[in-house]
């Protein structure tokens, strides 16, 4: 519960600042860009219903949530809703997260033990971290163009 709980509210602290920093740029935009965000502005929250359907973005979109802490920054939209929104949000899926690690290391965390501390594990482990030293020194550039390395 505290990592669920703490890791929501710095979440939300984090987009509250980058919202609120936004906002203190949108005096640099060109007046132009200010009349379009002041229409989508009144397009996402001219009524109550629209407010709602917002806030309820704010919570469970799919789209990355600094992006529209941005746009929200650049908007004159209240802040503190939003970020309580997205709490909200984050509270329910870091539960789910942290509950599917639970479960995965209850089901899972003796195997995975085994698999990585056995002599094969082992051996599979130095031969892939050799493999990606060679991939590494590949000129990927010149193979791609058709050239080889002369």
């Amino acid at each position: 519960m505290p990592l669920v709980l703490g890791g929501a509210l710095a979440a939300a602290a984090g987009r509250y600042v980058l919202a609120t920093g936004a906002r203190r740029f949108r005096s640099r935009l060109s007046e132009e860009r200010r009349e379009h965000l002041a229409a989508a502005e009144e397009m996402l929250v001219g009524s109550p219903r629209k407010a709602a359907a917002g806030l309820g973005l704010f919570a469970l979109s799919p789209i990355p949530s600094a992006q529209l802490f941005i746009a929200a920054g650049f908007l004159t939209v209240r802040l503190f809703p939003l970020t309580v929104a997205f709490f909200a949000g984050r509270l329910v899926s870091y539960s789910l997260y942290v509950a599917a690690a639970s479960l995965a290391k209850e089901s899972f965390g003796d195997t995975l033990t085994e698999a990585f501390s056995s002599p094969l594990g082992i051996a599979l482990q130095i031969a892939m971290l050799a493999g990606l030293v060679l991939l590494l020194r590949v000129d990927w550039a010149a193979k791609l163009n058709g050239k080889t390395r002369g």
